[in-house]
């Protein structure tokens, strides 16, 4: 018998849900080749010796991020959200496992090469800041262009267009105790900037500031996400966790759940 009107729409309109959702499968990260991500890591395991104990920090995390993705990696004290920080940023290696950054497979990579992505693939925000006490915020910003062997005229004008993409252009000359807390951290973002990386690797980045200055500090990271930046933070607070597209959350060395938000 042949179809009505109502039906066959009905069934057409089901059609293209299932077509739309295969194709959003398709498109999912986790189809992505590894080449093609800004982060892939496959089975990665991180192991300690604790005397005759081997401790699991990590156990067999699969993760892919596009590039221009904003992700937060959330979880509590001990789950191992640290120590996935520490072998994405290239501070550590796992026991197992494989690892791509920005097409890159890490493990091939010589220690030189790991210094070069550190320096420059790699814009690294703390939570302490890590600046250098006597040195200005100018010279702070500049250091990864020293490490780069960047000319000093080229390097200072880079440095203060950095300072002054976060608003820091009237505290160039200032050293870091004569800042308050936001300020340093929207210098150590400038830091981070300023060689251009292909990712901003943020580890608990308002942890500590006040809520009104943390809140400062996220709607910088939500503009230096609309200008194309790559930005994965690593955070244990609900709320901070919500300025990103996507979450992550990690339990017992595992990702327990991955949240598109937006």
């Amino acid at each position: 018998m042949a179809q009505t009107g109502p039906e066959k729409e009905s069934k057409m309109a089901t059609a293209e849900v299932h077509l739309s959702m295969a194709d959003r499968a398709r498109d999912r990260p986790a189809d992505l080749a590894p080449e093609s991500c800004m982060i892939c890591t496959e089975d990665l395991w991180k192991s300690y010796d604790m005397g005759a104990e081997q401790v699991h920090a990590l156990r067999g995390i699969n993760l892919r991020i596009q590039r221009n993705e904003y992700v937060a990696i959330m979880g509590p004290s001990g789950s191992g959200k640290s120590t996935l920080m520490n072998l994405i940023g290239c501070l550590d290696s796992p026991s197992k496992g494989q690892y791509w950054l920005n097409g890159q497979q890490v493990a091939e990579l010589d220690d030189d090469e790991l210094a070069r992505i550190r320096n420059k693939e790699i814009g690294f925000v703390f939570q302490t800041f890590n600046l250098l006490a006597r040195a200005t915020s100018l010279h702070n910003v500049e250091l990864p262009l020293i490490y780069a062997g960047v000319a000093s005229e080229e390097r200072t004008n880079r440095a203060k267009q950095a300072l002054a993409s976060v608003g820091m252009e009237n505290r160039m000359t200032h050293k870091p105790n004569e800042l308050s807390g936001g300020q340093r951290q929207r210098v150590a973002i400038a830091r981070a900037l300023v060689n251009k990386p292909a990712i901003i690797l943020a580890d608990e980045p308002t942890g500590n500031l006040d809520s009104q200055t943390g809140n400062e500090i996220m709607a910088l990271f939500d503009r230096l996400h609309s200008e194309g930046n790559t930005i994965v933070l690593v955070t244990h607070e609900h709320d901070i966790a919500e300025y990103a597209h996507r979450i992550v959350y990690i339990k017992d060395g595992v990702v327990a759940k991955d949240e598109v938000r937006r």
